[in-house]
């Protein structure tokens, strides 16, 4: 009889040439073997760099030379005495990998391959087989033995007189045993869908049958989701290892233009023999789709759960409407159909199938059957649910972070978003920037605790509010003394770190406020990399303290760059060293670039992220770099003017004068206009003087601001209204407008593209 080569107490006897894997199981040499799975495409086997299909069959034919002539060296030569009665004989040639019992040979024993066992008088020979299955145990290995005591079947008994029968007996039903156990830990082994089945397959190939074909539903359910529509099952995998004896014929065959239908023999049973390798795509002429007919033969063996025999009644009306009518199907019980049902319902089934030339499966091999599918449904369940958190967890992270940055007048800017990990998707850190009144910008990165669906929500929440104040122009201190009010109010452990700045492009001057974050480091123009002294501040959530804010200058083509700490801060360095060495691998790429002009922002975020080594990375990172451009003086134009009736006029004398100054006179009709207009507006409700402001950029902004907090709001004039049709104007003639309100009022905005001249074709 054979045994599975499983786990077992102590160290087995291994055949000279072999090895011992982890768990002290012996191996058999791998030349003849490496050819079959070397030549077995879809089974995920590495081809040997020097093997070739012809190499391959000379190892095998030589190393069954070497078995006939007495086996490796060390090993005696077999003894063929009077078989004991009850015992079954091994008959599979030693070094291939699918083993051929005789016909004598029966069970599930015979089903895994009987290489290198021959009676109890025999001296073990080495069995071969993959790598990668022998060290599973699930697969053939070399330098196992029938029984305890070689000389037991000498004697007609085993040990304490139990006859041999019961002994051999015995011992399958433990092989089984062992082999369930070694192909669940297979299959459990993987944590995604593909990993699971192809766990399977390899666990079952060759050891429990020729070959596989695993059926999933499509699309598959998660959780309590019920099917809308017909079940499909979708052909998922299909697997099988050819013998080495045919791997010289196969290419031969294949390019003659076999036709599979013609497979089957005369009686139609299926000869795998004569197949070409099967692999993920699968080759076996099985259907693609099957859609199952409620009450069908297919539905009634998917209900029922259990395996069931080929050659049965309900399998032989089932298989056809799974496999398609023009899937010949063995005869006898050489295929298993095993429903695959998961927590809640059938989610696939698995066809295991044996050749002619191999033993038919056995009544005990339904309990196999029924295990592995059991084990490989619950398996593709958890598979689905992960996926389905970390789609969840994906999508949760990215509607976090904003979709793109926008590009404000006077400054340039590039993001970069990393994970922590594969396996924790979602993090608390966060960047954003927000386009102020004014044409300044808001740039704010921070990070909260954690790692989870809590911190993710959190993040969002803070960043909500963080765009809300924003929004009404307070200064930097006040944004992070009001996000730390907000925090608390969303729990006593909600604790955060942020760094919010804002950018003026006329002033060339950025006012940074910072809530314990790492500091900013700028990059000049001419290569020098500095660390801006910035007061560190307590983390938002702390409660009961105060923030103070810097104004720094901000040079033209300088660039500011905002991070997490995950970019800086890991295991192998602290902060403050990560710190220094991203301040050196920013002054190093602004002398690969050229000191006379700024490196790329694109390539500077790709070239920050490099800096990180294996191990570095322990946290997520949020990276934000700003590129000053700023506005020049020339291109500003700003007046006072009183709230008064002669405003409106004197605000069009004003844009006029500007616009011949800049050479723009073809649009001082609109622009005397629209201003007439917005001025109006604001002086009717102004206290205070009213503000009138010219950007010239690649478009003509105006800005007009007023004390007054009431934002004005288009609406429809009827017929004998007086007012009311400014704001349809502007809407009807400006490029873009809008009005947002300040702490001290409101700004009334609006656009006007530049005419098209030589310069700017």
């Amino acid at each position: 009889m054979t045994e599975y080569p499983t786990s077992q107490e102590g160290p087995q006897p291994v055949a000279s040439g072999g090895g011992t894997d982890e768990a002290g199981h012996g191996k058999a040499p791998i030349a003849a073997t490496e050819a079959v799975r070397t030549h077995a495409a879809g089974t995920g086997a590495a081809a040997e760099p020097d093997g070739t299909a012809a190499a391959a069959a000379s190892d095998a034919r030589a190393a069954r030379s070497a078995a006939g002539a007495g086996g490796s060296a060390g090993l005696p030569r077999p003894r063929r005495n009077a078989a004991v009665p009850g015992e079954v004989p091994a008959a599979a040639e030693p070094g291939q990998g699918a083993a051929r019992p005789r016909p004598g040979a029966s069970g599930l024993d015979a089903s895994i391959g009987a290489a290198g066992h021959g009676g109890p008088d025999e001296a073990p020979r080495p069995r071969g087989g993959s790598d990668d299955m022998a060290d599973d145990g699930i697969g053939p290995a070399a330098g196992t033995l029938t029984s305890g005591d070689g000389g037991a079947g000498r004697h007609g008994g085993g040990a304490g007189g139990v006859p041999v029968a019961e002994v051999t007996v015995a011992r399958r039903e433990g092989d089984r045993l062992r082999f369930v156990g070694a192909a669940t830990r297979r299959i459990a082994r993987g944590i995604d869908l593909d990993e699971i089945v192809l766990g399977l397959c390899r666990a079952t190939v060759p050891t429990f049958s020729d070959a596989i074909l695993v059926y999933l539903r499509d699309p598959l359910p998660v959780g309590d989701e019920r099917p809308v529509g017909p079940v499909v099952l979708r052909l998922r995998r299909t697997d099988r290892l050819r013998p080495i004896d045919d791997l010289t014929d196969i290419s031969s065959t294949i390019g003659a233009g076999m036709d599979l239908a013609g497979a089957a023999g005369a009686t139609g049973e299926l000869d795998f023999s004569q197949l070409p390798l099967v692999g993920p795509q699968g080759d076996l002429p099985a259907a693609e789709l099957c859609e199952i007919r409620p009450g069908g033969a297919l539905a009634e063996v998917l209900r029922g759960v259990r395996p069931v025999f080929g050659s049965s009644a309900a399998a032989r009306a089932a298989l056809p409407e799974l496999l398609g009518v023009e899937h010949p199907l063995p005869r006898g019980n050489r295929a298993v159909l095993a429903p695959l049902r998961g927590r809640r319902r059938v989610i696939g089934a698995a066809v295991f199938l044996r050749s002619p030339e191999r033993p038919a499966f056995e009544q005990n091999d339904l309990l196999v059957a029924a295990q592995l599918a059991t084990h490989t449904a619950l398996g593709i369940d958890k598979a689905v649910l992960y996926g389905r958190e970390a789609y969840i967890a994906d999508e949760l992270q990215r509607t976090m972070l904003p979709d793109g940055l926008p590009q404000p007048t006077g400054v340039r800017l590039a993001s970069r978003y990393l994970p922590a990990a594969e396996t924790a998707r979602v993090g608390g850190d966060w960047y954003d920037a927000i386009p102020l009144p004014g044409s300044r910008v808001a740039l704010v990165v921070g990070d909260v605790m954690g790692h989870s669906m809590t911190s993710a929500a959190i993040m969002g929440q803070l960043r909500t509010t963080a765009q809300t104040l924003a929004q009404l122009d307070l200064p930097p201190a006040e944004v992070l003394h009001h996000l730390d009010e907000q925090a608390q109010r969303l729990g006593s452990d909600r604790m955060a770190t942020c760094l919010y700045a804002v950018y003026d492009p006329v002033a060339h001057r950025i006012t940074i406020a910072n809530a314990g974050h790492p500091p900013p480091v700028l990059l000049h123009l001419g290569g020098r990399a500095e660390v801006l002294r910035v007061p560190p501040g307590a983390p938002i959530g702390v409660g009961g303290v105060d923030f103070e804010a810097v104004e720094l200058d901000a040079p033209a083509g300088g660039t500011l760059l905002l991070y997490t700490d995950g970019l800086v801060e890991s295991r192998l360095r602290d902060v403050w060293t990560g710190i220094e060495q991203l301040r050196e691998r920013l002054a190093t790429t602004a002398q690969l670039t050229g000191l006379d002009h700024p490196p790329p922002l694109e390539a500077l975020c790709d070239d920050v992220l490099d800096m990180l080594g294996p191990g570095d990375r322990d946290d997520d990172i949020a990276l934000l770099a700003a590129r000053f451009d700023g506005i020049a003086p020339s291109d500003v134009a700003y007046w006072f003017l009183d709230p008064e009736e002669t405003a409106p006029g004197r605000a069009r004398r004003f844009a006029r004068r500007a616009l011949t100054r800049w050479g723009l006179e073809e649009l001082s009709d609109s622009l005397e206009l629209l201003v007439s207009e917005v001025v109006t507006n604001a002086v009717r409700y102004a206290e205070r003087p009213v503000t009138l402001r010219l950007l010239r950029t690649d478009v003509l902004r105006c800005e007009v601001g007023d004390d007054s907090p009431q934002l004005p709001r288009q609406r429809r004039a009827r017929d004998t209204d007086e007012g009311g049709r400014g704001l349809f104007l502007v809407n009807r003639m400006a490029r873009r407008w809008g009005a947002t309100r300040l702490s001290s009022g409101k700004v009334v905005w609006f656009e006007l593209s530049l005419p098209a001249t030589p310069e700017r074709r």
